[in-house]
Parts: C-alpha cells; sequence; structure tokens
C-alpha cells in the first residue's frame, strides 16, 4: 500500500506524521512542491509486456502529461532481482543526489522508496502499481528499489541524456529507512 512517513532529519526514527491514503498523500507532497498521482491504465497489461504494450495501456495518461509539462522523452524500465547490475544501482541510487531535471516515474508493476529531503525535513513515499510521482529539479532524494528490486516503471525526460545525478555528499540516506 502506497504511503507518506514524514520525520525531522535528525530523528529519522520516528515519524511525524504518516498517511497511506492517496488523497493525504497527493496533499502532503503537493504541500513542497512534489506531484503525487494515481493512475488506471486503460487496457490490461500482463507480466513481461514491451516497452510499446505499457505505453499504450497508459498512452492517455502519459500524453496528458507530456502535454503539461514538455518532457522530450518517455521509456519504461524494468528492473528484477536477477538483473546482473541490480547491487550496482542500488547503491548508486541510495546515495542523496539532486537533477537539474525532474525526476517523474510511474509504477506500472512492482514498488519503490522515493526519500526527499526538503528543508530539515525527510519525506519517504513507499509507490506502488498504479503511482506517480515528480520529484521537482534541485529536490535532494534517494530511491531505494530494494535488495531484491521487481518493478517496471515509465520514465519520463526533459533531457534527452536521462538520468543524470549530481551527489551531494550528504550521508543522510544511510541513516534512514530501507524498502527491505
Amino acid at each position: 500500500m502506497s504511503s507518506v512517513h514524514i520525520f525531522d532529519e535528525r530523528k529519522t526514527g520516528t515519524a511525524l506524521q504518516h498517511s497511506d491514503d492517496p488523497a493525504r498523500i497527493a496533499e502532503l507532497l503537493r504541500a513542497v512542491g512534489v506531484r503525487f498521482e494515481q493512475w488506471q491504465a486503460q487496457q490490461p497489461v500482463i507480466a513481461g509486456a514491451s516497452q510499446d504494450e505499457v505505453m499504450a495501456a497508459y498512452r492517455g495518461a502519459i500524453d496528458r502529461l507530456v502535454t503539461e509539462e514538455g518532457y522530450q522523452t518517455v521509456d519504461v524500465i524494468s528492473l528484477n532481482a536477477s538483473h546482473p547490475d541490480k547491487d550496482a544501482l542500488r547503491r548508486k541510487f541510495l546515495s542523496e543526489h539532486t537533477h537539474s531535471e525532474d525526476e517523474v516515474r510511474f509504477f506500472v508493476a512492482g514498488r519503490g522508496l522515493f526519500s526527499l529531503h526538503i528543508d530539515d525535513r525527510v519525506y519517504e513515499v513507499l509507490c506502488e502499481k498504479g503511482d506517480l510521482i515528480s520529484v521537482p529539479a534541485n529536490t535532494r532524494h534517494w530511491f531505494d528499489m530494494g535488495s531484491q528490486p521487481d518493478f517496471v516503471a515509465i520514465r519520463f525526460f526533459n533531457n534527452p541524456e536521462g538520468w543524470v545525478a549530481h551527489y551531494t555528499g550528504d550521508d543522510i540516506a544511510a541513516r534512514c529507512s530501507r524498502l527491505d
């Protein structure tokens, strides 16, 4: 179940707020400039579907977001526990970083934990199937796909180069929760 936990950056063990209600999650995140939505497929998506099939199932929502935000590139990423680089990818995503553009992910299947470091708070957002999150450009954050990743996500980019991280050097991610 999708959820948000909000922590003081100095006391990451006890949440200041928590919700698993999608409307409340969207409200709490909107207050800090983060977009959170839930989408429904326009047609069934089966396990092993191709990138084209996944994108066709969500075509209306994809087109709406591309029109609203001007994204130049849309693709599908699929990672599972048998991926040969899963450990290296997890380490890369777990370090706090920023991007010069929004980081936008829609979870077609599986789940992942986005942690956003905004002002003196950490927002841990568990995204699952049907969730879209848009982390604004220059927002400090990290992502945990878990030790046994299993997700499919649609990614939106303004930068044709795709995912480009600028690491902060802050070790806060090591003091916070993990997906597993």
